[in-house]
């Protein structure tokens, strides 16, 4: 009976414990690649654009900022500025480890997309980019660029 009811505690103390961590660092988990633009074939570790990536195989929308769009650009000035912040997110993805936070509410976007926060040094890499000029905070939709 002692040994049922020890048993019995110590598995409540285990499943209280692990229910104090917070679901932003239980759905964390580290990068550590090195990341080119995305070409075409097998897409492992690469980035699309500004705010799309490729990490292990599995394509991730930077859930908390938009970029301008480099595939189908309203205008030449949407153009060049996609074109920055797609060099600089493959530079801020390549200085170091990374975490990835689950976006709260929702896994994935209407494209499959997993929707995620790349984290470094608890600050996020899309409000560097977002400080740099090259990016907006996601409003929860897109706004034009042009």
């Amino acid at each position: 009976m002692k040994r049922t009811l020890r048993s019995v505690t110590c598995v409540a103390i285990i499943l209280y414990s692990v229910s104090l961590v917070p679901p932003a660092e239980a759905a964390q988990s580290s990068v550590t690649a090195q990341f080119a633009k995305c070409s075409a074939g097998i897409r492992q570790n690469c980035v699309v654009d500004g705010d799309t990536l490729w990490i292990n195989g599995e394509k991730v929308r930077v859930a908390d900022i938009d970029t301008p769009e480099i595939s189908t650009p309203k205008c030449a000035s949407e153009l060049a500025l996609g074109n920055r912040a797609t060099r600089r997110l493959i530079e801020l993805v390549n200085e170091g480890p990374f975490q990835l936070q689950a976006w709260p509410g929702r896994d994935t976007d209407r494209y499959g997309r997993k929707l995620r926060v790349l984290v470094r040094d608890g600050r996020s890499l899309g409000d560097r980019l977002v400080s740099e000029g090259l990016a907006r905070t996601w409003s929860g939709r897109r706004e034009p660029w042009c």
